[in-house]
């Protein structure tokens, strides 16, 4: 059910029940984080596995001592500085966090989410939230209720309406070394922004074995439609002769006679637009019963970094 009724919400929650909750990344899968009964129910919904570490979601910095221990200065000066945002901090887990929120690992994942609704809803429960993606795992992450409802149609009771995403791709995440930043996952907070902050950054390698932090893996974010990644779509189109043929573009449309269908992420050529309408625009390619979807590298340059990264693991990997 899609509502705007928090009390809903509130009554599944203290259940041990999962519901969808709005942020202004994405939309989560949400569940008590120390209810190791509300945790499963969410891998079990999501069938992510247990291997993925999920990020539990907090009303304020003032909570986050309640979540992490040892936090580093570095990690504090960046949260007071852009939570409620979308930045997600790797931090030495406190006691109480369940090791099947952290994959059993040592280390946590944590933010504050900036969404009006979601916050109210936070600061009326006891505890936080672990709120993965609301999708089935690997596919394209739902930035509206109706993706969420098109997804769980009947296995959610709540499904909390906070309109569109604003900023439309999941968190940046950050972890510490030696009280030193290192970048986990590229998203909606620009790494210019974060070394504007604490200096240079490093970056993790990908590890789809044991990772450390949600939304590594290097299969991700993928349409059911076999997906294209190419710098020159007109060329790339000649190699697929009679196929029905989706195309997503930056700002300039294409015109080819293959084109079924064209999703523009942003007729004015702005960066914070298009990682606004990439996922809703993949949503909407998915559904065309195209044959392929042919998707434009994005400019390398500050959020058109994390829409290739979200656009490198949703193609086909030979």
């Amino acid at each position: 059910m899609i509502t705007k009724n928090i009390n809903k919400a509130i009554t599944e929650l203290i259940q041990d029940n999962v519901v969808a909750i709005p942020t202004e990344t994405v939309y989560g899968l949400a569940g008590n984080a120390f209810s190791e009964l509300a945790v499963n129910k969410i891998f079990s919904l999501k069938k992510r596995p247990l291997h993925n570490p999920l990020i539990v979601h907090i009303s304020s910095i003032n909570e986050l001592e309640t979540i992490a221990i040892n936090i580093p200065d570095k990690a504090k000066k960046l949260a007071k500085k852009f939570w409620p945002g979308s930045l997600t901090l790797i931090l030495d887990k406190h006691p109480d966090v369940p090791y099947i929120v952290t994959a059993g690992n040592e280390k946590v994942a944590v933010r504050v989410p900036n969404h009006p609704l979601t916050l109210e809803l936070l600061n009326q429960l006891r505890f936080p939230l672990a709120a993965p993606s609301a999708n089935p795992f690997g596919s394209i992450s739902p930035t509206s209720a109706q993706h969420v409802l098109d997804y769980f149609s009947d296995q959610l009771e709540v499904i909390l309406d906070g309109g569109p995403c604003e900023n439309g791709i999941e968190s940046t995440i950050v972890g510490f070394e030696n009280n030193e930043p290192i970048v986990y996952r590229l998203g909606a907070l620009t790494i210019e922004e974060i070394e504007n902050e604490v200096g240079p950054v490093k970056f993790h390698v990908k590890n789809n074995q044991t990772p450390i932090a949600p939304g590594m893996l290097s299969r991700h974010y993928a349409p059911k439609t076999e997906t294209f990644l190419t710098n020159n779509i007109k060329s790339f189109i000649k190699t697929f002769p009679n196929k029905k043929i989706g195309v997503l573009v930056f700002s300039k449309s294409i015109d080819d006679s293959q084109i079924i269908h064209t999703e523009i992420l942003s007729n004015q050529g702005k960066l914070e637009e298009a990682a606004k309408n990439l996922y809703a625009a993949l949503h909407r390619l998915d559904e065309k019963n195209l044959d392929i979807i042919i998707a434009e590298i994005m400019p390398d340059l500050g959020l058109g970094k994390a829409m290739n990264d979200r656009l490198q693991r949703a193609i086909k990997k030979n």
